[in-house]
């Protein structure tokens, strides 16, 4: 993980890596398609059902992200947050198979005004298989910024899982 910027944001920014076996195509598939991002977005103990998506530039992707965890489920109650969020992502730029650029609505944090967090998604070839380079914006605060790195260093594993299988 190393922070970076990305052009035009004087934002903190964080980057992850992860080599996947498997083809572009098929990791394309798992971050813009309904089964893809359900089978694997949300970090532990959530599940999410994607209500819309439509792939393009200023294009939304709308989905619910649910605690399904009993642990889960009672964090979200003790921190103030409903177990169920509905969620909205708007698209920047769409490259098939090599960049996915978007930004998220952070608008379920309590006492927090919302805000947008740019993620950009790039593949790239390799001789085994993918690397994937994640780099997304800090949060607001150290801490919902680790929280989101952990949140992504699961979802990373799941989405590995998810192309295994």
């Amino acid at each position: 993980m190393t922070a970076k910027t990305m052009s035009g944001s004087p934002h903190k920014r964080i980057t992850m890596e992860r080599v996947f076996d498997a083809s572009i195509e098929d990791v394309w598939a798992m971050w813009t398609t309904r089964e893809g991002i359900e089978s694997w977005w949300g970090p532990d103990g959530f599940a999410v059902k994607v209500r819309s998506i439509d792939l393009r530039p200023g294009g939304e992707l709308r989905y619910a992200m649910i605690a399904v965890d009993p642990d889960k489920v009672e964090f979200m109650k003790r921190s103030g947050m409903p177990i169920s969020v509905d969620t909205r992502i708007t698209f920047i730029e769409v490259l098939e198979n090599r960049r996915l650029r978007y930004v998220n609505h952070a608008d379920f944090i309590p006492g927090v005004e919302p805000y947008d967090v740019e993620t950009v998604v790039e593949l790239y070839p390799t001789a085994k298989g993918v690397r994937l380079e994640l780099t997304f914006e800090a949060m607001h605060d150290e801490m919902w910024t680790q929280r989101a790195v952990a949140g992504w260093e699961m979802e990373l594993r799941k989405l590995e899982k998810a192309l295994a299988a």
